[in-house]
C-alpha cells in the first residue's frame, strides 16, 4: 500500500481575499513557503488543493482523474466564461464540442487570421499618423475586435466597434476584479450574449449567410451528440469563446511592445539569420509575463499523487504563473531569454504540452488546452514584425511597471507610443 502524507494546510476559514491581495503570486508564495507542489486551503467556502510544477500539469490534464463540470466559480461564469460553454464539459460531450473549435484552426484559417491582424494594424496606423500619441493596449483591443469579427464572419459596423470592444474587454478584465469593474463584466457578458444570439438567429433564419469556414457558420450549425443544434444562449456563449479570447490577446500585444522596449537587444536577432528566433521570442513573452494565473478542475475519484491523498469531488487549482517560473523547469526563470526555446520546434510533445502553460496544457484535440493558442502566437508574430519592420515610433517616459496583484495585468501606462510613422 502506497504511503501517504498530509497536505500542508493554510490556516483560515476563507482565503479568497488573500488571492485578491496577492494575485499571481498567491500560489507561488505558498509553494515556496510549504516547499511542496501541493497545499490545501479554503476558497469560496470549499476545500481546495492548489498544485504547481511540471508533474502537476501532467496530473491536472489527466481526464481520468479530473472533470471540469462545476469547477468554475460563479463570478467567472458570469463574466469570463458564460454558462454552458466548452470549459465546463467533460467526456464525449467535451470532445464533440472541442471538434467544433479545432475545425476552425486549419493552417489556411490561421494564415487568414494573420493577414487580418496585419490588415487592421495597418488600418489603425493610418489613424495613428495623425495623433501625437496612442495608448497601445487600448488600440490593440479595437484592432483585435475588428480582426476577429471579420475572421469569424461576424458583422461589425464601424459605428459599433467601440461598443463591442468594450463588451468583450469587460469580460476578461473583470472575473477577479472588485465592485464596479466586476459589475461591468457581468453587464458586458449579458449584452454580448444578446448580440451574438441575435446574429446566430439571423443565420438560422436565412437572413445572414456567413461563409462555411467561419466560426459564425460552424457555431450556428453545430450539432450536439443528440443531433440537436445548440440552443441560442449556448451558441452565443461558444461564439464569444472565439471572440473574447482573441481580444484578450491585447494583453500580450502590450507586453510585446514592452519587451521590445525593455530588451532592445533582441531586435537585431529578430531580423537575423535564425528563422526560429521570432517564435522563440513570442514563447518567452508568453512564459515571462503574467497572463491568467490559474485554472480549476474537480477530482473524479480518490487517488494518490506524490504521496498526497486526493478525495473525490475536491476542487483543484493549477498554478499557471508559478509553473511558468519554476526554476526546476526553466533555468534562471527571472531572466528574459528567448534562447531557452531554441530546441522546441523539434521537442517531444510532452515538453510543449506540460511545461509552458500560458494558455493551458495537455492535448489540443481532446483535452482542455486552448484551441486558439496557434492564433495567439501567429498574431504576436505579425505584431512583432509590424513594430520592428513596418513602423517607427518612440516610447516616452511613462510607468511601464505592471501589478502582480491585478488580474489580468498590463503595463500601468498601457504602453504609450509617440511619433508613429510608416517605414519607407
Amino acid at each position: 500500500m502506497e504511503a501517504t502524507r498530509k497536505f500542508p494546510r493554510e490556516d483560515g476559514l476563507e482565503n479568497g481575499l488573500k488571492v485578491l491581495r496577492e494575485g499571481y503570486m498567491y500560489a507561488p508564495n505558498r509553494h515556496h513557503i510549504y516547499k511542496s507542489d501541493a497545499f490545501e486551503t479554503k476558497l469560496l467556502g470549499q476545500k481546495t488543493i492548489v498544485i504547481g510544477g511540471e508533474e502537476a500539469v501532467k496530473l491536472f490534464y489527466d481526464e481520468s482523474k479530473f472533470k471540469r463540470e462545476g469547477a468554475a466559480p460563479e463570478p467567472a461564469k458570469a463574466t469570463l466564461l458564460g454558462k454552458g460553454g466548452i470549459q465546463g464539459l467533460d467526456g464525449e460531450d467535451h470532445r464533440n464540442r472541442k471538434k467544433l473549435f479545432m475545425d476552425m484552426m486549419s493552417k489556411e484559417r490561421i494564415e487568414i487570421w494573420a493577414k487580418l491582424v496585419e490588415k487592421h494594424l495597418l488600418k489603425a496606423t493610418m489613424n495613428w499618423l495623425e495623433k501625437d500619441s496612442i495608448v497601445f493596449y487600448e488600440e490593440s483591443q479595437k484592432i483585435l475586435t475588428e480582426a476577429v469579427c471579420e475572421w469569424a464572419g461576424v458583422p461589425l459596423p464601424e459605428k459599433d466597434v467601440d461598443k463591442r470592444t468594450k463588451q468583450l474587454v469587460s469580460m476578461f478584465e473583470s472575473p477577479m476584479a472588485a465592485s464596479t469593474r466586476h459589475i461591468e463584466g457581468r453587464i458586458g457578458r449579458k449584452q454580448a450574449e444578446s448580440w451574438c444570439s441575435d446574429i446566430i438567429k439571423q443565420v438560422r433564419e436565412g437572413d445572414l449567410h456567413p461563409k462555411e469556414e467561419t466560426a459564425l457558420y460552424k457555431v450556428a450549425w453545430h450539432r450536439e451528440l443528440d443531433g440537436n443544434l445548440l440552443d441560442l444562449k449556448t451558441a452565443a456563449v461558444e461564439l464569444l469563446n472565439v471572440l473574447r479570447p482573441s481580444v484578450a490577446i491585447a494583453i500580450y500585444f502590450a507586453f510585446t511592445a514592452l519587451s521590445l522596449h525593455q530588451f532592445p537587444e533582441v531586435k537585431e536577432k529578430l531580423n537575423g539569420d535564425n528563422p526560429y528566433y521570432l517564435h522563440m521570442f513570442i514563447q518567452e513573452i508568453r512564459r515571462y509575463y503574467p497572463f491568467f494565473p490559474f485554472n480549476g478542475a474537480i477530482t473524479r475519484k480518490d487517488f494518490v499523487w506524490e504521496g498526497y491523498e486526493f478525495e473525490e469531488d475536491t476542487l483543484v487549482i493549477l498554478d499557471f504563473y508559478g509553473t511558468n517560473h519554476d526554476p526546476r523547469i526553466w533555468e534562471k526563470p527571472e531572466e528574459f531569454n528567448p534562447e531557452r526555446f531554441s530546441d522546441w520546434h523539434t521537442s517531444p510533445t510532452d515538453q510543449v504540452q506540460m511545461k509552458l502553460v500560458a494558455q493551458g496544457g495537455g492535448d489540443y484535440d481532446t483535452g482542455h488546452r486552448c484551441p486558439g493558442e496557434w492564433n495567439t502566437v501567429r498574431a504576436m508574430e505579425i505584431l512583432t514584425d509590424f513594430l520592428i519592420n513596418k513602423i517607427t515610433y518612440t516610447v516616452p517616459d511613462q510607468d511601464i511597471g505592471y501589478s502582480m496583484v491585478d488580474v489580468p495585468t498590463v503595463p500601468k501606462s498601457g504602453m504609450i507610443l509617440e511619433n508613429i510613422d510608416l517605414k519607407d
